[in-house]
């Protein structure tokens, strides 16, 4: 049987938690800032957990992600 391969690009993205969980930053914080209200923007600062709709696809992208 061949090694599984990681996704480098998923690798770099989203990381392990302790209890088996996979944190992610959040999106929308690159460009047009100015629109954005500074609540909304502070909110963007902490990072999220992914929800269990995508949870099996993104530990299909990462094997060895030890979950």
């Amino acid at each position: 049987m061949p090694k599984m391969k990681t996704n480098h690009t998923a690798a770099k993205r989203f990381k392990a938690t302790a209890d088996g969980k996979i944190k992610h930053k959040k999106a929308y914080s690159r460009h047009m800032l100015t629109t954005k209200t500074t609540k909304f923007k502070r909110s963007l600062r902490s990072s999220a957990y992914v929800d269990g709709a995508n949870l099996k696809s993104i530990k299909k992208l990462l094997p060895y992600l030890g979950l």
